[in-house]
């Protein structure tokens, strides 16, 4: 396959097929792969979260703590707390995006917590947007091995995304940056009303006082932090929502102003009592 093109989707049609041996083999947990501990045991809670759909999460954590540790996507003492620290902290979002969504997940990264609402959420259209390659790659292989039909990667950034990635009814992210510049970069994915959602750390309160006039800047209004209490403990989760556009005013071309300019003159010079 051929090196993602940065800001086009990417597509794995033929790359993955689904036949035996298509895909890259998911490597057996063990010790040696998963890091020190292994692999986290599945929390009694995981079943309510995805339902029907929990043998996808499971092949996902899976792939999280073998291939992502090996490809540098996940550090190697995140295999003990993968369910807990990261799938289940992604699954506070789950309850928050309404129904039949086209959700945008900036900088991806492994997939979190893109991919998790793709399971969770099958009613939901969800473009991982992703600028580097290797976290690409990776994204890809998930994407299909798991065959997330309601699931596409993107490879790019946010501040230049194709327009089909755009207008987007929710934006969600998870540890990318600061306020200050994630708020530019979701709202210009969002439609006007569109839900911004970041899943922040126990801070988040503090970094939205700090950064709100960047917030506002970004024509995101009623930011505020939700703690929600789940299985996998307190989720911090800023939600702001995109502001209408701001109309634009119409310039007229030049030689409308220069005749409006001179008859402003001529108008000043007769009242004047001068020819």
């Amino acid at each position: 396959m051929d090196d993602p093109a940065p800001g086009r989707e990417v597509t794995t049609e033929g790359a993955c097929s689904g036949e035996p041996g298509s895909c890259p083999a998911e490597p057996d947990v063990g010790v040696e792969d998963g890091g020190a501990g292994g692999l986290e045991p599945e929390p009694a809670e995981a079943a309510a979260v995805f339902g029907d759909r929990i043998e996808l999460a499971r092949s996902y954590v899976r792939s999280l703590g073998t291939d992502g540790v090996v490809r540098g996507l996940i550090g190697p003492r995140e295999t003990e707390r993968l369910w807990t620290r990261h799938l289940l902290n992604c699954a506070a979002l789950v309850e928050l995006v309404p129904a039949g969504s086209r959700v945008v997940d900036v900088g991806s990264g492994a997939g979190l917590p893109g991919v998790v609402l793709a399971i969770a959420r099958p009613d939901c259209d969800v473009a991982l947007l992703e600028p580097l390659e290797r976290r690409v790659r990776f994204l890809i292989e998930v994407v299909d091995r798991l065959r997330l039909v309601n699931c596409r990667v993107v490879r790019g950034r946010a501040q230049d995304a194709p327009d089909d990635v755009r207008d987007a009814d929710v934006v969600v992210s998870r540890a990318v940056a600061p306020l200050s510049r994630l708020a530019a970069w979701s709202a210009s994915l969002a439609r006007p009303g569109g839900m911004i959602l970041a899943l922040k750390g126990s801070t988040a309160e503090e970094e939205l006082r700090r950064d709100r006039a960047e917030v506002a800047a970004a024509g995101l209004r009623e930011a505020v932090v939700l703690r929600l209490d789940g299985p996998a403990g307190t989720a911090f989760v800023v939600r702001a929502e995109r502001g209408p556009d701001r109309p634009t005013r119409r310039r007229r071309p030049a030689r409308d102003r220069s005749a409006a300019a001179g008859s402003g003159r001529a108008g000043r010079r007769n009242r004047s009592g001068r020819p």
